[in-house]
């Protein structure tokens, strides 16, 4: 019996590194495989057809991108819907506009020009810029004052860290930015929408052709599994990978409640932040909004975010000093493999799903160039 490799490329991980890349293989003949732990394609981005509505499994996904080629790249597959993210953040019942912008100043203090919008948030700011800022909410206060502070960021990150925010690293808020003009558009990007019928259909369109099995831990056997190819891609977590020989990486996570409701409409936005600390949620996701939806009946998620330990799902990783010293040992030791690390758990990066793709696209390119 030959124990020749029956494939190119195992590639573990059927979220958006492993399908672009097998993507990009196959297209270059090479034979691949792609396995799954979910009993689902598609990682973070799958969608789950609801009651006639595509809903975001795992969390509001709006793509956007300043990169052209990205952008023709996915239209190629599925052609993508002109949804604007917009979301709504509720203080004690009231609303305000985000990202920060004239409309959300007009909601804070009636002001109605740029100009008094700016007197007010330098007047804010002004004591807390003399000293370096040795934590986040000294940096937040700093940059945009205590009204915007307290009553739209403050609640809001304690309850996404886990954490006070006198506890937190300045660099989890490197900046806010302050948008002195009516624009509710939460994105700068050129390019932005949602794939019209969902994100299943970006990925059926990538591993079209591509051999895929799901409900399959690499880890159960990973011998066997990696026996099989002559390569293998790895997207999962790199301390998993290694074993945690360096100590475990830290991550938050989030626990999704969905919820179906006889209303036609909910909320009016697909996604509106909760930034009280009273509320345990972070914020509640409308799913038909990002389709501009008709059904008589809407879905809705609650978003509860966790502590990412073994048994939950590792949604952002935790960058501060003690994590990426350990990460960067990881990392060394990655390098000298002939193992393919990509995505946002192996290379324990927070990546949006645009530079997922360019990060795929980068490394096969530079693969297959080898090759």
């Amino acid at each position: 019996m030959s124990n020749k490799p029956q494939y190119d490329y195992l590639i573990v991980g059927a979220g958006l590194f492993g399908a672009v890349f097998a993507h990009e293989a196959t297209k270059k003949n090479k034979k691949c495989l792609v396995i799954d732990k979910r009993d689902h394609l598609g990682g973070n981005i799958y969608c789950e057809n609801i009651e006639g509505i595509n809903v975001h499994k795992y969390g509001a996904h709006i793509f956007h991108t300043n990169d052209k080629y990205i952008w023709d790249y996915v239209n190629s597959f599925v052609p993508f819907n002109r949804y604007t993210n917009s979301p709504v953040a509720n203080y004690e019942g009231k609303l305000y506009n985000l990202p920060f912008n004239m409309n959300t100043f007009y909601q804070l203090w009636g002001v109605t020009t740029p100009n008094e919008a700016q007197a007010i948030i330098e007047q804010q700011t002004q004591k807390y810029k003399k000293n370096n800022p040795k934590n986040l909410e000294e940096h937040a206060l700093s940059l945009v004052g205590e009204d915007i502070y307290h009553k739209l960021i403050k609640g809001y990150t304690e309850k996404q860290w886990g954490r006070k925010a006198t506890e937190l690293p300045t660099f989890i808020i490197k900046r806010l930015p302050l948008r002195f003009t009516f624009d509710n558009n939460y994105f700068n990007d050129t390019y932005q929408g949602i794939p019209i019928g969902g994100y299943n259909k970006l990925i059926d369109g990538l591993l079209k052709n591509v051999e895929c099995k799901t409900n399959i831990d690499f880890f159960k056997d990973r011998e066997y599994w990696g026996s099989l190819a002559k390569n293998i891609v790895y997207t999962g977590k790199i301390d998993e990978y290694y074993d945690y020989r360096f100590g475990k990486l830290e991550y938050r996570s989030l626990n999704f409640q969905h919820e179906i409701l006889e209303t036609s409409n909910y909320q009016g936005n697909a996604v509106i932040n909760y930034t009280e600390s009273q509320i345990p949620y972070t914020r509640i996701i409308e799913h038909k909004h990002f389709e501009f939806g008709k059904q008589k009946s809407t879905v809705i998620t609650k978003e509860f975010p966790l502590e990412g330990g073994t048994k939950n799902e590792p949604y952002y990783p935790i960058n501060n000093d003690k994590n990426n010293d350990i990460y960067l040992q990881y990392k060394k030791i990655a390098q000298e493999s002939s193992v393919i690390f990509g995505g946002r758990l192996a290379e324990y990066k927070y990546y949006d799903m645009h530079q997922v793709i360019a990060s795929a696209l980068t490394r096969s390119k530079k693969v297959f160039a080898e090759d």
